[in-house]
């Protein structure tokens, strides 16, 4: 039965079942005994597997075809009217074509197969950053997910009005050749087809929460971030807000959910988690900066999490929780995956569903982009705020890549429009030779590129924008790099919660409360101004890691004007004025 009597909504539902051709339709009405009766289901089918209900309470293992294990940024497009909204970094098609296209995929697609109806929120139902989505959808796994990282059911349904956000998703044949991601910002629409893996499926996160809410916040105002959001609380009991942006491989989960170093927690430190990966912000009553994680769950990969890198977010998978593409250990019928222990069960089965032995095979057991989906409330340093309607406020925002040499450990940008500068020019270096060369500078500009739903150049002046409508009230901006290495390729820097260290000198000069040093790229702290306590990192290798190598930085410049070249003269004037002044000072 419809949980609402919204025309709009219900026409549109009836437009897409008669174009898929379900056999039924069912309302996920976000009830546990729903939820637990789809689960029994899918475990009939072998959809997913039950693990062991002692050790992983409420815990499901699914596998995904071979073919469809990650995002496919290839196969990902915004279909906005014209081109050159979508830029230089997305993929376009007409609209009405790409409509055509995709009308004869999904025709017919759910014969057979049941639609599942999907009211689910981005954001806590009733805030003022709310936004509702329908998600069709013919796949359990999907709407189990879905249930884990967005709130879904009855009380988001009430809230439906006309400009609800639409996904249709269709597993199909789960063809590589016809998968398509795409997003239709003028129509609030989503439309994916041929996957099942739950980057390209799960349209509330990086369809919903970034590329069409990008354009939403362009045209309303506010912002929507690739960024986790942090609370710091010092040992005076205040707590302190950061949004920060890396791109992938730098580190953004453990920040996230960072443990102080010892002897800060012995003085009463202690660091919230309000989100791992989305951050929406808008500017609240008091003209200050707020931000809302509109996810409820965390979707991590599973590789490399373990009890020393990242013990929260393995806590958080303890219960209720989805493992895609992991080891099954069938001795004891849990779950593994590369870099959890150092001791792979002998009897198990890989992430393809072959019998597989840890101790003598050469493959890996676990995909390298293995996931758990697991509530955000499981987490151990889940902030108090993480439920506030209001969200939390924020006084500093942090870039960060993965520089050998160039980037010092931090710096703080000399206002907002260097900020966005900084974070225009964020970049990695590649790390793994399977990605082509390594060493190879990649731009990820505020870790958006793949996810940004219009054109790059115009989100920065949107950027630009927000800092003029905040004024003095805006946020400072830091840029910090954990991975200089020495002659050796190690890294200097401890890295993880030895990271609280830079964070405190951020937070101080958000507040006025510590000094710095001006230097061409922008302000460094005074060596004496890190607490280096504990960290094993003397005050001389303190001083090398803030190092700004003028000869690096000038090679940095020619880079920065190839990139912003790829925009041609929609690069705002205020970006262009920022290199050329970084240019001077580096003489």
């Amino acid at each position: 039965m419809a949980l609402t009597q919204n025309r709009a909504v219900l026409d549109w539902i009836d437009k897409m079942a008669a174009m898929t051709q379900p056999d039924q339709i069912v309302w996920i009405d976000g009830s546990e005994a729903q939820l637990e009766d789809l689960r029994a289901q899918a475990v009939a089918t072998g959809e997913i597997e039950k693990l062991n209900q002692e050790k992983l309470p409420g815990c499901y293992l699914h596998r995904t075809a071979v073919n469809d294990v990650a995002r496919v940024e290839d196969r990902t497009f915004i279909c906005c009217e014209k081109k050159e909204d979508a830029g230089p970094t997305n993929n376009w098609m007409d609209p009405k074509e790409m409509y055509a296209k995709l009308e004869g995929l999904y025709a017919g697609a759910m014969k057979g197969r049941t639609m599942y109806v999907i009211p689910y929120s981005m954001g806590v139902v009733g805030s003022p950053f709310a936004k509702y989505g329908i998600e069709l959808t013919d796949s359990i796994y999907v709407v189990l997910n879905m249930a884990i990282m967005t709130r879904v059911g009855t009380a988001v349904a009430e809230k439906l009005d006309e400009n609800f956000i639409k996904g249709l998703h269709a597993k199909a044949d789960i063809d590589p050749e016809k998968r398509y991601i795409v997003h239709f910002p003028q129509d609030n629409t989503i439309m994916s087809v041929n996957s099942g893996y739950g980057g390209n499926v799960l349209l509330g996160k990086k369809c919903f929460a970034l590329r069409i809410a990008s354009c939403l916040g362009r045209d309303e105002g506010w912002m929507a971030e690739h960024m986790l959001i942090l609370g710091i609380q010092n040992p005076a009991g205040e707590v302190r807000y950061l949004a920060a942006a890396f791109p992938s491989a730098c580190g953004k989960t453990n920040l996230a959910m960072l443990i102080p170093p010892a002897h800060y927690r012995e003085k009463g430190w202690k660091v919230w988690c309000v989100g791992d990966d989305i951050a929406w912000l808008r500017v609240g009553e008091d003209g200050r900066l707020w931000a809302m994680n509109p996810e409820y769950g965390f979707f991590g990969v599973a590789p490399g999490t373990n009890d020393k890198s990242n013990p929260n977010a393995l806590a958080s998978t303890q219960k209720g929780t989805i493992f895609t593409n992991v080891v099954h250990n069938l001795d004891d019928n849990t779950v593994w995956w590369e870099g959890l222990d150092k001791n792979p069960p002998e009897n198990a089965v890989d992430w393809k569903g072959n019998p597989w032995n840890g101790k003598t095979s050469a493959e890996k057991g676990a995909h390298p982009n293995s996931r758990f989906t697991a509530p955000a409330l499981n987490c151990p340093c889940i902030s108090p705020e993480f439920e506030s309607a209001q969200g939390v406020p924020i006084s500093a925002i942090v870039f960060g890549g993965r520089r050998a040499k160039t980037a010092p450990l931090v710096y703080q940008s000399r206002d907002w429009e260097h900020g966005v500068f900084v974070g225009s020019i964020m970049a990695s270096e590649t790390t793994a030779a399977a990605a082509g060369a390594v060493g190879v500078v990649r731009r990820d500009p505020m870790a958006m590129l793949p996810f940004c739903g219009y054109h790059m150049a115009d989100y920065w002046q949107h950027w630009l924008d927000m800092g003029k409508t905040l004024g003095g009230k805006a946020p400072k901006i830091f840029n910090v790099n954990w991975f200089r290495t020495d002659e050796e390729g190690r890294f200097i820097w401890p890295g993880f919660g030895d990271n609280l260290r830079v964070l405190e000198w951020i937070m101080k000069r958000c507040f006025d409360e510590a000094g710095a040093a001006e230097t061409p790229i922008g302000f460094e702290p005074k060596a004496e101004d890190i607490d280096l306590e504990g960290s094993g990192i003397d005050r001389a290798t303190l001083e090398g890691l803030l190092g700004v190598d003028k000869a690096l930085w000038k090679e940095e410049v020619q880079g920065i004007r190839e990139f912003y070249g790829k925009f041609g003269d929609k690069l705002p004037q205020g970006l262009a004025q920022e290199l050329e002044a970084l240019d001077k000072r580096l003489d």
